[in-house]
């Protein structure tokens, strides 16, 4: 074997020897690069759960607070320092308040679910009517309009007061259920989530049905309505908070005991004619009020969230 192939030999093993360590501090970087993104990644998701964790625990502790007022003695309550739990669980503040003569809790209830239910069913149809018209109709004006009715979102509803209570009283319907249910029935906000709900359904379905001697209502009925199933339940429950939350209007123009709502019931049903506030059997007046929307929120958060994320989906 000449000289010159031995030297080949040995500069090719030393090549190969070379190439396997250059490989092994690559394959080593790469474990330490990898073993870095996991304690990153780690580190991470440690911060995102506390910086979730704390941002619950600031928006629980309210209601927290609520539910261990309504159980403490109005001395327990009065302290300077605060208790982050009932020394005496006092469950006769819960009697009080379906006890309370001027509170009249059953009635406050009857006329809040009534005006919730009828101004949501009604909200509904001329919701439904409306975001079928600017989605599938065609007619002179409809962007224009629908454009329009865009930007009145934009104004808050709170310039509308003075002019709203001036129209119903000149109507005659204060201190009536009119007035808690008409001024909103229609909600713009409402329409162009449905719209853009009914925006997704192919046009050849329409089309189709329109050949077929389909008529507008029964289309809408048989096959819109099913499909958008999802954003109507998403709008029924919101609509029912809004009118179950409701405070301001029916405190400025129904305020009777007669027409009272919950939330405007509750302001000084607890307050004598001293002006002293028995906080507790207040505060479990509040617990009770909020219950149904806990309630609402727990078991149908999934259908709300869905309603409105469909809206927004292409296809």
């Amino acid at each position: 074997m000449s000289e010159k192939m031995i030297n080949a030999e040995v500069a090719s093993e030393t090549e190969v020897k070379a190439d396997s360590a250059l490989t092994a501090m690559e394959q080593k970087d790469m474990q330490q690069v990898n073993a870095k993104d996991k304690v990153m990644k780690i580190v991470v998701q440690v911060l995102l759960y506390l910086f979730l964790g704390v941002m619950a625990l600031i928006v629980l502790f309210p209601f927290y607070f609520m539910l261990i007022s309504s159980l403490k003695t109005m001395d327990e309550y009065s302290l300077s320092v605060p208790t982050l739990f009932p020394e005496f669980i006092d469950w006769n503040n819960y009697v009080e308040v379906f006890q309370n003569e001027d509170l009249q809790l059953g009635r406050l209830f009857g006329n809040t679910m009534y005006v919730g239910i009828v101004s949501t069913l009604l909200s509904l149809v001329i919701t439904v009517l409306s975001a079928f018209a600017f989605a599938r109709l065609e007619f002179k004006g409809k962007n224009v309009l629908f454009a329009a009715m865009l930007g009145t979102m934009m104004i808050p509803g709170e310039l509308f007061t003075i002019t709203n209570y001036i129209t119903v009283s000149q109507l005659g319907w204060k201190n009536t259920y009119t007035v808690l249910i008409v001024p909103f029935l229609v909600s713009v906000f409402y329409i162009y989530l449905l719209r853009q709900n009914f925006m997704q359904i192919p046009n050849e379905l329409y089309l189709a049905a329109k050949v077929d001697g389909t008529s507008d209502l029964k289309y809408l009925w048989k096959v819109m309505i099913p499909l958008a199933l999802p954003s109507l339940i998403s709008i029924t429950i919101l609509k029912m908070m809004g009118a179950w939350n409701s405070y301001m209007w029916p405190n400025l123009v129904a305020n009777d005991a007669a027409h009272r709502l919950i939330t405007n019931g509750l302001r000084n049903a607890f307050t004598d004619a001293a002006g002293f506030t028995d906080i507790p059997v207040q505060m479990a007046a509040v617990a009770l009020v909020s219950l149904p929307l806990f309630l609402v929120f727990v078991f149908l958060r999934k259908y709300i969230m869905k309603g409105v994320s469909r809206s927004g989906i292409k296809g």
